[in-house]
């Protein structure tokens, strides 16, 4: 039932990464500073989880330790939503202009809500993973089967969300989603986040209501269950969270800066793509224009189910992680190559483009122009293939880093729960800085998005070296069993 919460979350994660970045530039917001919008998403990753964390080990509610911050996450999703959904709406209540004309209004509205949702969602996650660690009790077995849960969740979370997005009559399930300032495309996203909070929410209070945990004061702790009582620990002594995650880096092993280094590296190559694949499908591959046709809401369309498929394909090979991992050599090796294969991919996105281009067929309008027709099917069927191609490096990039953390920390008696927050910075910082680059840049080179893909294929090959040339090789009996662990991650 915990595990189950992961499927909504990443049902608002799946429409957040497909739908959202195309409509902030049809609320006008320009395409080099969409890209900011996004910075959200790894402040939060890098202050909230670890505070929220920090809080629910150390709460005596009489609700629990985790209960209360998974409800209040879920709660804080709600407004967002809601805020999100009907941007266009208030803004137009309080003085926008309908047309594609710059809504500064319902632009303030969506900023707001889009925060407020990263931090909730941020705000969910932590818990509910430290929750399946409470129910385990401990034991390694029901660690790994709880975190294998969470990770199938987050597979059908992640389908569920793209096919939403996908499909172009949803608003008709909510006829009132559509107004003046709310056209069709803004109505199916309506539609999607209504379905997502109806998900998270029903998962939520069942979870809640039938799971159930007591915390008993703040004697310490180490977290196990005694008597089926969760106990709460306060932390004698400590440095600030924040303080303790920074004050790690001193003492880290020569493993793990490496290891911080190739994913820092790696996540330079995945977010620009992360950030705009829907819009790339939208305007490169379909040709269109936001707001002036239906060819870039039928890209965006595509995109999505694209991204359903690279979820379908992400789940297959989480399954052969650790076989692929046996049958190369090791988990090093295995990265390294999956990163090459990443690097050839976003390089493709240069030649699907250029293939869309010179196929591109027209046809003349009743005033005398011309107007772009759907691509080729050949075309469309290659982008998409594409899509579900890189699932494959992006299972590895969900697993094997934080396995690796977990060895190494292991094998120099850290803790492992402060290594994986320190390897979490490796990941947020590439992000935000990629969030504030990455707009400019492409803006720099024309406006499209294929100058950031390419930045992402140089630094992705670049992973791949330090992989295979400097970073240790784990001991391969730790590596199967720590897999399973952080899988969901």
């Amino acid at each position: 039932m915990v595990a189950a919460i992961a499927s909504g979350i990443q049902f608002g994660w799946a429409l957040q990464l497909s739908l959202l970045t195309p409509y902030v530039q049809l609320l006008g917001i320009p395409h080099k500073w969409a890209a900011f919008i996004w910075l959200c998403g790894p402040v939060s990753g890098m202050l909230v989880q670890p505070v929220v964390g920090y809080y629910s080990d150390n709460c005596s509610s009489w609700f629990g330790r985790r209960r209360p911050f998974i409800a209040a996450g879920s709660a804080l999703v709600s407004i967002a939503v809601f805020l999100i959904g009907f941007a266009a709406d208030l803004g137009h209540s309080s003085g926008d202009p309908l047309g594609n004309s710059p809504k500064p209004r319902a632009i303030a509205v969506f900023v707001v809500g889009f925060w407020v949702l990263d931090v909730a969602n941020n705000m969910l996650q932590g818990p509910c993973r430290a929750f399946l660690a409470d129910l385990s009790g401990g034991n390694a077995r029901r660690m790994s089967t709880a975190n294998a849960l969470f990770s199938f969740f987050m597979a059908v979370g992640n389908v569920l969300g793209y096919a939403a997005g996908s499909y172009t009559h949803l608003y008709k399930m909510f006829p009132f989603s559509k107004t003046k300032a709310c056209d069709v495309y803004c109505a199916n996203l309506k539609s999607c986040f209504f379905l997502s909070i109806a998900l998270l929410i029903t998962l939520t209070v069942l979870a809640l209501s039938m799971v159930h945990e007591k915390a008993t004061g703040t004697t310490p702790s180490t977290g196990e269950q005694t008597g089926g009582v969760v106990e709460c620990s306060k932390k004698e002594g400590g440095i600030p969270v924040l303080g303790e995650l920074f004050a790690a880096l001193k003492d880290l092993p020569r493993p793990m800066w490496i290891l911080m280094l190739v994913t820092c590296l790696n996540w330079v190559a995945w977010f620009p793509f992360l950030l705009f694949d829907t819009d790339w499908m939208g305007k490169e591959v379909f040709g269109g224009k936001v707001g002036d046709n239906g060819l870039y809401d039928r890209g965006v369309r595509a995109g999505a189910l694209g991204l359903m498929l690279n979820s379908v394909v992400l789940g297959f090979t989480s399954l052969g992680v650790e076989f692929s991992g046996r049958r190369l050599g090791g988990a090093k090796r295995l990265w390294g190559i999956v990163n090459f294969l990443l690097a050839v991919c976003l390089v493709m996105t240069v030649l699907i483009t250029k293939l869309a281009e010179s196929t591109r067929r027209y046809t003349t309008t009743s005033g005398g122009g011309t107007t772009a027709l759907k691509p080729e099917a050949g075309v469309v069927a290659g982008a998409l293939t594409l899509f579900a191609v890189l699932g494959i490096p992006q299972a590895v990039t969900f697993s094997i880093p934080f396995a690796l953390a977990s060895i190494f920390s292991s094998e120099h008696g850290a803790g492992q729960g402060l290594s994986l927050g320190v390897l979490n910075l490796a990941i947020v910082i590439p992000q935000m800085v990629v969030s504030v680059v990455s707009g400019p840049w492409d803006e720099w080179f024309g406006g499209g998005n294929l100058p950031a893909f390419i930045a992402g294929a140089v630094a992705a090959a670049a992973s791949g070296i330090v992989a295979l040339t400097m970073l240790p090789s784990p001991d391969i009996s730790s590596f199967k069993t720590v897999t399973n662990v952080v899988a969901s991650h």
